[in-house]
């Protein structure tokens, strides 16, 4: 009957279906039901309508379910079309934010938009089909009207979507395939159902065929939406050679990190290079994101000026104009003002919360999905006991449990994601804002934080962000998830849970108590940390003094002292850690133990069945993270409050006034008073005066780095600054002179003619394209000095301010520069210039000469003009003048008075110069890079020298513990799977507290084991690291001289801090976590495959994917590392000089330039960190996908096999398998990070036996107590190079120096001057031939015997920090009236004893807080002290005014009357007065004779005089 409709009528018990004309029945029936159920009422026989739920028997209690049609037809169609309407207005905000250009119309769009035309048109012939049977008369329920309509105006709605997509330049839309799955996951029951029906009903053939079109159509546009596009049109993307396949991948690629692949696996085949790196993405790079950030702190400053502005107004007229009020109202306006500084946070805030907050959002969802698993384990193993349910319930939980883990996996790591680039883009603003302040900060403010409490905040503080940054949302999701498991624990338990919770609550004190209390460890163990690598680090800089005093034992202890403490706070620190990773495993555990225990002694009739059991558990388990990050998280937020308030503080610092205005703090060093100064245009002044008497500050002055306290400061034009210690960049030569500057060759040869640095250039290995080191390190004093001078020419500036540039150079070298280059006929003639000098050579041909003395200008005029004033100036020429002729052109000096390193100094005087560090300096980074990367696998002899180190039995012990832990917990679980099995008589359990008694038993035993194993660990880990840095530190002082000067300073430091740090504190942590894992996963795979044989079968597989996965993760990875902390170096290092020399920077206007460089730098760093970060994803995904589907399978093979298996073993197994993903991923990602760890051991091995030096003492051969009485020192035939392949620097050298003469060493640089005085004392060893001092042969003795009888004072001061007594006796070996005498005749007792606290005066780091001059005289004191029969001057007084240098001469002769003194001569006239003089040349004797008599011979010596004007 084709007109007849059916009507579903509910009776008491069952349905009954009425069949009669439509006309009469259809509005009864309706009536009945209720007017909604009219909306579908045209169903087939037996179908309950939608309204009243899908019959259990027909969709659940069946072997085949289905379905209602209602149902189908209603909620199942629309879901698509509800999640598309939804996200709607949110994604066409993102589109309308979203420009990449638009996407050409490609064959894919055309294919997309045909098809969901198609789908349109199939929705509407439903339609139409409906409308056309309503014109037959047969009214169809009104379902077929809305579901098409619906259905169709949300297929035109995708269809619009697909196109406007394209004009945004989408390549592949997440929506849409999302949309497509859910049309097709929506789709396949009633395809199931259709198919089914087909063989009943054919009467309606129209919508069978339309619906199996719409089924085939959204499967293919399904299909085709996981294709991508092309890469939009006019995107700007295309210029780059290697931009990162992100940005261009399909939404499941990005969702699964798939993109990542292709470097994995080219990881895996080769070791990564610079030049695989992705370029980054335009949003996270340094000048996009610092330039946001840059904005919002600059909002920041305005609304706090803004702010700060009405209190100022108010107390300026209120002050009254004397001096004290004014000042207290300055002070109350500063005090109010600190209240309320402008707030960084607020500026990160708005920079990187949107991002951020996408992270959050995955984060919610991921935490909601997380208990869905407990809930499928709960009716699992509730399938499990009903022996009659359909076997497609447990397919149906198994395959829902997978769909949910992965589900949770891909959301989780979309969640981690956001974060971490989140941290890395904020570690790219604060580095760069710190940069770019460092720039413009005052002097005052600069010295209130050294350069390394800067590079901290830099490397540090940054650091700390990122590290808060990826747990920053625990803060809101941990108290949920506790909520939420609470909840779950108290439906499944009821009140006990309370008993658990109360367990909880007293943990988290003693978590967040151990939390506090390692903090404060960490913070101590940093402070000493701190301490050692300062000392560290002064040590090698002034190494080569070590070794010439001999004070190598004294440092030695102090380095030991301090690493004694750091171990000591180490070991408290391990305690306490072993302490909290025992909370850690047994929380879960004793909370539920307490729980169960409660739950089965309050009523006997409390049963603890699998499913109660097993499920507590799983929630228990979720419970412990969220319990454990809390506190960390909080502790974490308050470390970084500490670095935001360090951040804001530098940030909000002074800048120095572009325009030089007042600035309104007043610095107490004000060295300049009343100066009244103009320096006409176009001419020459010099400035004179003492050590100390504001000559630099003069020019600093000038340069607007002073601060004004009144007055007035202009310079016309531009200006160039050559400072009085020379500042070079780590860059080539050419570089360094053209600093920036269009290159003009014919200027630039003019300009190395000029500086004398023609011939310098024909000696460095790459002429002026060899890379200068760090500091300048192989380029000698004087010629860096010449490169300054170089800089400053070719920047053809209209000012020139020349601090003290001819000091550091050799007198015919500076005669020369002055003439070519500053003087009247020199290439600067016309410029102004300033000239600071101490020689007075120069002086008659300059134009002015100011005589500063104590701050303040004593006297100006010309030359002549001063002589006739006869002031004091007068006097101190006519003091000078008889021999000054030649004077200062010698002043100089062979090579520098820079007074930073002088090793490679002296490389500079043999012809090779600086040829040496560069190979060298190439080679043993190659030899390092190759060694590393050598560790595709790191050598098993490394783990088994860490295990050495550690001890081979405490090894043993610790991995037996492991084993007998795991098997503890396997225990207690099996216990607890067999106590819920246990069958119930008369409603309640037998032996339940016999069952509780051996549950708590097992469970303390592994936490009693844990505790013991974590602590044999920490305290193995502790022995190798005092082993492993004794022996490098013992090496390091033994090593010879040649290694510092061919290794950077940088490098060995790196081991002393990086590498033992990660030997301390990293591996053994590292170690702990992979045993943890890897014992967690092998005890889990048992446990599964004890209770469902079958798993074996998979096992196999999976395990081979794990390990491909793992070693393609692993190799990329490390790699990755390592490219990582290679390029990190060279931020700090560039900042580091840009610090030094950022006075040099402002004065030629090159900020700009800088910020970029600085930029490139960190943006090359995160280069190689992104996809670290993503490597981590990417392994992350994988393995979890592995995890999860040894969750499948262990569900599966339950399922199947039901009937042998009991529920408590499912419950064990699937418990287990849940939590199998965290334990496998974990351990990959430590074998990763214990592989990239373990290298530091063999670089701190490598370095802990390089060759060393002969022994300090050898006690066979010891020297008399009193040797040498006479003080005669005997060269025999004596040849020496300075390295292995190089040349000769002395050449068969054979000479005689009686005790008690006094000679004098002259020669060229290179001649081999210095070579000589460092053989004496063993630096450089012979390699023929021997030295005898009063007949004993210096080779035959211990090296401390030798080097602590003869003294010498050294070119370069060298100070370390520490107070002024330690820096003159470090051993105490003198007593204080000693010292002060000492002081005295070194001219420093009137400045020390000015001091509050005398000798204890506290020397500041290479002795900053001293004059040049005054650390010169240090040195002197600290001969005097010793006193020796044999005292050798290399060049000690280049840095001092004439005056200060003759008192200096005349100590030398009154004091060391009786001694042999040697001296290498540097102002002629000092030594016209020597008993003889040894000139040198090419390494070989030229001239030994009194100085009278090699005058008469007219030789080599008669040239030098007569170029000093002494004959």
């Amino acid at each position: 009957m084709p007109h007849s409709s059916f009507c579903i009528v509910r009776g008491p018990a069952r349905t009954y279906v009425r069949r009669g004309p439509r006309s009469l029945l259809l509005r009864p029936c309706c009536y009945r039901l209720g007017e909604g159920d009219c909306f579908c009422s045209f169903v087939f026989l037996g179908f309950d309508p939608f309204w009243s739920k899908p019959d259990p028997n027909i969709s659940v209690h069946t072997d085949n379910p289905d379905l209602t049609p209602c149902f189908q037809n209603t909620i199942l169609a629309w879901i698509p079309s509800i999640y598309l309407w939804a996200v709607l207005p949110f994604y066409l905000l993102y589109l309308k934010h979203y420009k990449r250009g638009y996407i050409v119309l490609s064959m894919l769009s055309r294919f997309k938009t045909i098809l969901g035309v198609l789908l349109w048109c199939v929705c509407w012939a439903d339609l139409f089909f409906s409308f056309h049977e309503l014109l037959q008369s047969r009214t169809p329920p009104p379902v077929y009207f809305v579901t098409p309509l619906i259905v169709g105006i949300t297929m035109v709605l995708a269809t619009v979507l697909i196109q406007y997509e394209r004009l945004r330049g989408i390549q592949s839309s997440g929506v849409l395939i999302i949309f497509w799955f859910l049309s097709v996951l929506c789709a396949v029951g009633p395809f199931r159902s259709k198919i089914i029906a087909a063989t009943a009903q054919v009467n309606i053939l129209f919508r069978f065929t339309t619906f199996f079109s719409y089924f085939a159509l959204i499967l293919i546009e399904l299909i085709l939406s996981c294709f991508k596009e092309n890469p939009p049109f006019f995107s700007p993307v295309n210029s780059d050679p290697n931009p990162c396949p992100e940005l261009n991948s399909g939404f499941l690629s990005k969702m699964t990190f798939w993109w990542f692949t292709r470097m994995a696996i080219l990881g895996y085949k080769r070791p990564l290079e610079d030049k695989d790196l992705w370029s980054l993405n335009k949003d996270d790079t340094s000048s996009i994101i610092v330039q946001q950030l840059h904005k919002e702190w600059d909002k920041q400053k305005d609304e706090w000026k803004h702010a700060e502005s009405p209190p100022l107004v108010v107390w300026e007229p209120k002050g009254p104009t004397k001096g004290g009020n004014l000042e207290e109202a300055e002070v109350l306006i500063r005090d109010k003002r600190q209240h309320k500084e402008p707030s960084f946070l607020k500026a990160l805030l708005r920079t990187f919360g949107p991002y951020f907050l996408i992270g959050s959002f995955y984060k919610l969802i991921q935490d909601l999905l997380s208990f869905v698993n407990p809930q499928l384990l709960s009716i699992l193993i509730g399938f499990i006991k009903d022996k009659d349910a359909p076997s497609w319930w447990g397919f149906l939980i198994a395959a829902l449990m997978f769909f949910s883990a992965v589900l949770q996996t891909i959301i989780l790591h979309q969640h981690f994601q956001y974060c971490f680039v989140t941290g890395m883009r904020l570690r790219t603003g604060i580095i760069g804002m710190i940069y770019r302040k460092s720039l413009v900060i005052t002097n005052s403010a600069k010295r209130s934080s050294t350069v390394g409490e800067i590079v901290n905040l830099m490397s540090v503080d940054a650091q700390r962000f990122m590290d808060l940054v990826t747990f920053l949302n625990m803060l809101w999701s941990a108290p949920l998830q506790i909520c939420l498991a609470l909840y779950f624990l108290w439906q499944t338990l009821g009140p006990s849970v309370l008993a658990g919770v109360a367990v909880m609550i007293l943990l988290i004190p003693l978590n967040a108590a151990i939390a506090i209390k390692t903090r404060a460890f960490q913070v101590g163990n940093m402070r000493y940390k701190d301490s050692r690598i300062k000392l560290m680090n002064e040590i090698l800089s002034g190494i080569k003094v070590l070794k010439l005093y001999a004070w190598e034992p004294s440092f030695q202890e102090k380095v030991l002292e301090i690493r004694k403490n750091e171990l000591r706070v180490l070991k408290k620190a391990a305690y306490l850690n072993s302490l909290s990773i025992f909370a850690w495993i047994s929380a879960p555990f004793l909370v539920a133990l307490t729980t169960f225990a409660v739950y089965v002694s309050v009523d006997e009739n409390n049963i603890l069945d699998a499913e109660k059991a097993f499920v507590s558990l799983s929630l228990f388990n979720i419970l412990r993270f969220p319990l454990n990050m809390l506190p960390q998280v909080i502790s974490n937020l308050a470390q970084t409050s500490v670095s935001l308030k360090r951040i804001q503080q530098f940030l909000s610092h002074d800048e120095l006034d572009p325009n030089c205005v007042e600035t309104k703090v007043v610095t107490p060093a004000s060295f300049l008073h009343s100066i009244n100064l103009l320096v006409p245009s176009g001419s020459l002044v010099a400035v004179v005066g003492h050590v100390g008497c504001g000559k630099s500050s003069l020019v600093s002055a000038l340069l607007g780095e002073m601060e004004k306290l009144e007055g007035h400061v202009a310079v016309k034009g531009s200006v160039a600054y050559v400072p009085q210690q020379a500042w070079i960049q780590n860059a080539t030569l050419k570089d360094n002179i053209l600093f920036g500057q269009q290159h003009n060759e014919q200027k630039y040869q003019n300009v190395l003619e000029a500086c004398a640095l023609k011939t310098d250039l024909e000696v460095l290995p790459g002429g002026d394209h060899t890379e200068i080191g760090e500091k300048g390190i192989n380029l000698s004093g004087g010629q860096r000095q010449r490169v300054s001078i170089a800089r400053a020419v070719f920047s053809d500036a209209d000012v020139y301010l020349l601090d003290d540039p001819l000091s550091a150079v050799d007198s015919h070298v500076a005669k020369h520069i002055f003439d070519n280059v500053i003087g009247p006929e020199g290439a600067l003639k016309g410029k102004t210039r300033m000239l600071v000098t101490h020689g007075i050579t120069f002086l008659p041909q300059v134009d002015h000469i100011v005589v500063l003395v104590d701050g303040k200008i004593s006297e100006m005029g010309s030359y002549q003009e001063l002589l006739k004033q006869n002031g004091a100036f007068a006097e101190f020429l006519r003091n000078y003048a008889p021999d000054e002729d030649i004077e200062e052109d010698d002043v100089i000096s062979s090579e520098g008075e820079c007074p930073k390193k002088m090793s490679t100094r002296r490389r500079v005087c043999e012809k090779k110069s600086a040829e040496p560090p560069q190979p060298q300096k190439i080679l043993t980074d190659k030899l390092i890079q190759a060694e590393t990367s050598e560790t595709g696998t790191v050598k098993l002899t490394v783990f088994w020298q860490y295990m050495k180190a550690v001890g081979l039995v405490t090894s043993l012990v610790i991995c037996f513990l492991y084993a007998c832990q795991n098997a503890a917990a396997i225990g207690a679980n099996v216990w607890l799977s067999d106590w819920t099995n246990e069958p119930v008589i008369n409603g309640t359990q037998r032996n339940t507290s016999m069952r509780v008694g051996v549950y708590a038993a097992l469970g303390l035993l592994q936490g009693l084991l844990v505790l013991i194993s974590s602590f044999i660990l920490a305290m193995g880990g502790i022995n190798a690291a005092r082993t492993l840095h004794a022996a490098l530190l013992e090496n390091k002082f033994h090593t010879p001289q040649s290694f510092f000067d061919t290794t950077p300073t940088g490098r060995i430091i790196n081991r002393f801090s990086k590498d033992i740090y990660v030997i301390d504190e990293v591996i053994p942590h590292t170690i702990l976590m992979f045993l943890g894992t890897f014992f967690t996963s092998v005890s889990t795979m048992l446990v599964i495959i004890s209770s469902t044989p079958l798993f074996a079968v998979v096992i196999i597989p999976l395990a081979i994917i794990y390990f491909f996965v793992q070693r393609f993760y692993v190799a990329t990875s490390r790699q990755l590392k390592r490219l990582e902390s290679v390029s990190r170096s060279p931020i700090y290092s560039h900042f580091s000089e840009t610090i030094t020399g950022a006075s040099v920077i402002r004065a030629y206007g090159r900020e700009n330039s800088f910020v970029c460089l600085s930029d490139l730098k960190v943006d090359e760093n995160q280069k190689s960190y992104f996809p670290s970060i993503v490597s981590n994803r990417w392994l992350g995904v994988r393995i979890e996908l592995i995890g999860n589907f040894v969750v499948l399978f262990a569900a599966l093979f339950a399922v199947l096999g039901k009937n042998s298996l009991n529920a408590g073993l499912v419950g064990l197994s699937v418990s287990y398998a849940l939590q199998v993903t965290m334990s496998l991923n974990w351990m990959v990602r430590m074998t990763s990070d214990l592989e990239s760890n373990i290298v530091a051991v063999e670089r701190v091995k490598e370095y802990s036996e390089t060759e060393t030096e002969a022994p300090w003492i050898i006690e066979d051969t010891r020297p008399p107590e009193d040797w040498p009485t006479q003080g005669e020192v005997e060269f025999v035939d004596y040849s020496v190079r300075y390295r292995k392949g190089m040349d000769l620097v002395l050449k068969d050298l054979s000479l005689r120096v009686k005790g008690g003469e006094k000679i004098g060493i002259v020669g060229r640089t290179g001649a081999g001057k210095s070579s000589m005085t460092l053989c004496l004392f063993r630096i450089l060893e012979a390699v023929k031939g021997e030295i005898k001092i009063d007949g004993v042969r210096i080779s035959e003795i211990g090296l401390h015997d030798l080097r602590s009888k003869i003294t010498i004072i050294p070119q370069d001061p060298v100070l370390f920090s520490g107070t002024l007594k330690m820096n003159l006796d470090p051993f105490n070996k003198y007593s204080e009236d000693e010292i002060w005498k000492a002081l005295e005749l070194s001219h420093l007792k009137r400045f020390v004893s000015s001091k509050p606290n005398t000798l204890e005066y506290e020397c500041s780091e290479g002795g900053e807080n001293l004059s040049v001059g005054q650390r010169q005289l240090v040195c002197l004191a600290r001969a005097l002290l010793r006193k020796t029969r044999i005292l050798v001057l290399d060049e000690a007084t280049a840095a001092i005014d004439l005056e200060t240098d003759d008192l200096i001469q005349m100590t030398i002769r009154t004091q060391f009357e009786d001694c042999t003194v040697l001296t290498i001569a540097h102002r002629l006239n000092t030594i016209m007065d020597y008993t003889r003089v040894l000139v040198l040349d090419k390494g070989t004797i030229a001239e030994f004779d009194t100085p009278s008599s090699l005058i008469a011979s007219r030789g080599v010596f008669y040239g030098m005089a007569k170029d000093a004007g002494l004959a």
